[in-house]
């Protein structure tokens, strides 16, 4: 215990042993940033959370925060102030019968996914291991069968929240609405810290599953023309993805990967939503071609996996987008022949949003989604990978809508992240819970 902060939980002041190993701790990315806390917290509970928010209010210091560290900028670390480390803040409490399920932000999702299977429930959880909820759930939550449920945080009922002044209130529709609105789409830029998230979970889908088909260098042009195309015919229940890569099975060399999970209420039901894929004029190119694979969560999230290996560094850059394919094949041409070795690849996810959402800070999607990963072993490569996403995207941005803050890579090159109405109320709340500015903000805010 650290008595001088009045916080059970460990802290590391710079320069402390343990300090750089509790600091690279907060970072999945191998690609640790040159920036550096005065002091870190490693919080147990609530209250240490409390504590450390008021003591960095006395001492006039700005918070970061972080829950998982998936953040592939960083963004919770800066140089200076405290980073709040509230990855031990995990605990679940499951109703069944209500359909409803409070979690703190240091749950894993895979794993908040797992508790809630074992009761026949199901939440849009990310596609990702490893990746904790409370900054998922803040930037939206774009997850398992969101399609249909929506962006996680469209199932955010409510947050406890330890605000600038050091207090905790509870956030709702109902009650501090302000805040709750904030807390559903300001991502790293959210101006408290969430301990608790009160969710709305859902019956589990009776049948989840994929197709699947690989496709060579050769058909490039084809398949990005087939997706742009048939991405407003795909049936919600289905997640359409495609990711290109210089390791494809069934290719050799540079291919493509086109995967459909599939979320439905019957195997008949599967069936006739992949008509569109199995039925295709494309599928006799394709080298591998799987009709329909019932897998449960686990065999996806195995398969997401492969392209995101723990132990490597990454770069990161994305858009949305609703431009025509002949405008969009120019900067596609450019990725495929500029791809890095793998793991490095890119994705192209069709979104197609409806066209009203719950009023939410949340508000940028367009109807496809395309983000550019970067990922190699040794330090000693970065130069030779670091800016192969933002360099493809900025040749691409003129056709962007904006980006996801779930890859964002704000600090290189700024993009809109929420509309400009919204992020005009993201400061005008703000200034209500946080005038000090306690809380680093995004970087490179546009």
């Amino acid at each position: 215990m650290d008595s001088s902060l009045g916080i059970a939980g460990r802290v590391f002041r710079r320069g402390d042993s343990g300090y750089e190993a509790a600091r690279a701790a907060t970072m999945w990315n191998q690609r640790l940033p040159p920036r550096f806390p005065e002091v870190i917290v490693q919080a147990n509970d609530a209250n240490d959370v409390l504590s450390a928010v008021r003591w960095a209010g006395r001492a006039g210091i700005k918070v970061g925060v972080r829950s998982g560290g998936h953040s592939w900028s960083g963004n919770h670390v800066r140089d200076g102030g405290l980073l709040l480390d509230v990855s031990r803040l995990d605990e679940v409490r499951i109703d069944r019968r209500a359909r409803k399920a409070t979690t703190g932000p240091g749950r894993a999702g895979h794993q908040l996914a797992a508790m809630l299977a074992r009761e026949k429930l199901f939440f849009p959880a990310g596609h990702c291991r490893g990746v904790a909820v409370g900054g998922y759930l803040l930037q939206g939550g774009y997850g398992w069968h969101s399609r249909v449920l929506g962006p996680a945080c469209m199932s955010v009922e409510a947050v406890d929240v330890v605000t600038a002044d050091g207090e905790i209130v509870h956030a709702s529709a109902h009650e501090n609405a302000e805040l709750y609105w904030a807390a559903r789409g300001a991502g790293p830029g959210f101006f408290g810290v969430v301990v608790r998230f009160h969710l709305r979970v859902y019956d589990r889908p009776k049948v989840i599953g994929f197709a699947a088909q690989t496709f060579a260098a050769d058909a490039f042009e084809d398949v990005f023309r087939w997706l742009h195309a048939i991405g407003p015919e795909v049936p919600g229940g289905i997640e359409l993805q495609m990711l290109l890569s210089r390791h494809t099975p069934g290719v050799r060399g540079p291919g493509m990967t086109v995967i459909a999970p599939v979320f439905a209420s019957s195997y008949g039901e599967a069936w006739r939503w992949l008509a569109f894929m199995n039925q295709s004029a494309l599928r006799r190119r394709a080298r591998i071609a799987l009709p329909f694979v019932p897998s449960g969560l686990t065999p996806l999230y195995y398969g997401v996996g492969q392209h995101y290996p723990d132990g490597y560094r990454y770069a990161v850059d994305n858009m949305w987008t609703s431009a025509s394919i002949d405008d969009l094949l120019p900067g596609l041409r450019r990725i495929v022949e500029t791809l890095p070795p793998p793991p490095s690849h890119m994705l192209w996810m069709n979104w197609a949003p409806p066209p009203e959402r719950p009023d939410m800070a949340y508000s940028m999607e367009d109807k496809i989604y395309l983000a550019l990963y970067s990922v190699w072993k040794h330090a000693r490569d970065d130069a030779q990978f670091v800016h192969w996403p933002v360099a493809r995207m900025r040749e691409m941005e003129y056709w962007a809508t904006g980006c996801q803050l779930a890859d964002e890579n704000l600090g290189q090159r700024p993009a809109r992240f929420v509309t400009d109405n919204h992020l005009a109320r993201l400061d005008r709340v703000r200034a209500m819970y946080d005038p000090a500015e306690r809380f680093h903000s995004w970087m490179g805010r546009p």
